[in-house]
């Protein structure tokens, strides 16, 4: 290590506590759920585009991306920045909710080839403003349930600004906290990644209980897909089994923290979700 080196290392605050602080691990869980998400979900074809393909799962993976992004920038101490990620993690949740919604309201035979959303995919037009994909999204009456838990408070509201308070510096306090060499005197830093790993948790929430309400498929188990693949009968009911990981971070995550969705998602579905 060069003196250089050794000289900003040594000029690094970044205590203990926030280095093992929990949201490394819940990072690393989430980063770990979208990667089987887009592996498991990549065979499925997206109806009402052209070429036949999944957008879905490029948009897991490039989910996946922006939390390993946000990971890093953590590690290294740049707070504000990483809010910052988060609102673009928001930002995707919104966009394959409003996608899928807009698709499944707007495909079928007689128009095969959904325009608004084909074009997006194919990079000849931009999809609405943030604004009218999530009011569409909140009117949907698909989803009514779920909003009506969801939106039972104005955390969400609340938790929009925040991210763009960070996004934006919208006050001066914000430019503290991208500088890992800042002497930390209230431990605000502590407090920050607390807030995140709240933020990040609910997104989470509201990405899995929107996206398994519209396409519960998704779920599948892939018992019943490699049988099929072996020339084999599927046991009975197979498709309706859920998979392993889907299962383990519904346990772990819905209904530890949302109960309430939990319960909701359950009854939406024919998927076997315990």
């Amino acid at each position: 290590m060069s003196e250089f080196e050794e000289n900003y290392q040594s000029k690094n605050q970044l205590s203990k506590e926030y280095k093992e602080h929990k949201i490394f691990n819940e990072l690393d869980t989430y980063i770990k759920y979208y990667d089987f998400l887009s592996f498991s979900t990549f065979s499925w074809i997206t109806v009402g585009v052209e070429n036949l393909i999944n957008f879905d799962d490029r948009i897991f993976t490039s989910i996946k991306g922006t939390l390993d992004s946000i990971h890093i920038l953590l590690e290294k101490g740049k707070i504000n920045d990483a809010f910052s990620l988060a609102r673009r993690y928001h930002d995707n949740v919104v966009i394959n909710t409003y996608t899928l919604l807009y698709l499944e309201a707007n495909q079928n035979l007689e128009n095969f080839i959904v325009e608004k959303i084909n074009n997006w995919v194919h990079n000849k037009e931009k999809l609405p403003e943030y604004k009218v994909m999530n009011s569409y999204i909140r009117n949907s009456k698909k989803l009514k349930n779920i909003n009506n838990l969801l939106f039972s408070t104005k955390y969400y509201t609340n938790m929009r600004q925040r991210l763009n308070d960070h996004t934006h510096y919208n006050s001066f306090q914000y430019m503290f906290y991208n500088d890992n060499q800042m002497f930390d005197v209230y431990n605000n830093r502590i407090k920050f990644l607390e807030q995140l790993s709240i933020d990040l948790r609910n997104i989470f929430i509201k990405h899995f209980v929107w996206l398994f309400s519209i396409k519960d498929n998704y779920m599948m188990s892939s018992d019943y897909i490699e049988h099929l693949d072996m020339n084999m009968t599927p046991p009975e009911n197979s498709q309706y089994w859920v998979s392993p990981f889907i299962q383990e971070i519904f346990d772990e995550i819905i209904k530890q923290h949302r109960p309430d969705l939990a319960d909701e998602l359950k009854k939406s579905t024919y998927m076997e979700l315990k």
